[in-house]
């Protein structure tokens, strides 16, 4: 892969803004020992992708509302968003920023930082697909694996899993 915008496939250079109206963070973890999957999204409320010539000059943030988890279970939910977990209300942010990005069998990893519980911890977001839309365009990605425990979110060992899959939809317009 080519860091040249043209060859690679990337819009043209600028900022653009998230359109938080249209974007979703969606979570897939295990619960009960592993026996059961809990699928759940979140709300990017902020962030911003500023694309340069190369994809290696580029940079993204984004910013998710710790207190959007949804599950459609409302005792899940509470829970999740409680002290033992998030605990939302006192960490009510979970932030993104992408620091290097590089290439990994044909796609773009953007290697970076969540900040979430009051810790950074680095994660990869494997870029899948960018679509244009409109002026802007849509980024589908991928985290695996995150640990939970890496962010000292220890509470309910076995009824919540400790390993997490994100996966983001974010729509991106420009500024």
């Amino acid at each position: 892969m080519t860091d040249d915008s043209a060859a690679s496939g990337l819009p043209s250079p600028g900022t653009y803004r998230l359109d938080p109206d249209a974007s979703r963070i969606h979570y897939v973890g295990r619960h009960l020992f592993g026996a059961g999957t809990v699928r759940a999204s979140f709300a990017a409320t902020r962030g911003e992708l500023g694309l340069a010539g190369t994809i290696a000059g580029s940079r993204v943030s984004v910013t998710v509302d710790a207190a959007s988890f949804t599950s459609g279970n409302a005792r899940r939910d509470r829970d999740v968003r409680g002290r033992r977990l998030l605990d939302a209300a006192t960490y009510p942010d979970i932030t993104f920023e992408c620091d290097r990005w590089r290439s990994v069998g044909g796609r773009w990893v953007a290697g970076g930082t969540v900040t979430a519980h009051g810790a950074t911890v680095p994660v990869d977001l494997v870029v899948e697909r960018v679509v244009p839309e409109g002026t802007g365009l849509r980024v589908h990605g991928r985290a695996e694996h995150v640990d939970r425990t890496a962010f000292g979110i220890t509470g309910v060992r076995g009824l919540a899993g400790r390993y997490l899959d994100l996966e983001v939809d974010a729509a991106f317009v420009p500024v």
